[in-house]
């Protein structure tokens, strides 16, 4: 009778440490894409503009990083020289990132 109680805690255990193995194993493999999806990101841009709802009026210039331009959802990403432009034709820079600073274009 021992011996069989010794073989079914055996197999249990067994059983046990495949199943914590894979869960290992697919834990290791979302970390390991996880970090490739982190590598591939393309990179922050430095300048965005925001654009209006009907998608053609300009409402604001952002620096890349600014946490209005991401909740607001309108932004597209920019070049130094398009920010630049966007702010000499008067679209307002944002109060909270102040592109016009960052970029030396002051009133």
């Amino acid at each position: 009778m021992l011996r069989f109680a010794r073989r079914v805690v055996e197999q249990q255990a067994t059983r046990q440490l495949a199943l914590i193995d894979r869960w290992i194993a697919e834990e290791e493999r979302r970390e390991a894409e996880r970090r490739q999806g982190e590598e591939r990101r393309p990179p922050e841009p430095e300048w965005l503009i925001q654009y209006g709802l009907n998608r053609r009026n300009l409402d604001a210039v952002h620096v890349g990083g600014c946490w209005a331009a991401r909740k607001s959802g309108r932004c597209r990403p920019a070049t130094r020289e398009q920010a630049i432009d966007a702010l000499r034709q008067q679209v307002p820079a944002c109060p909270h990132c102040r592109p016009d600073t960052a970029l030396g274009v002051l009133d």
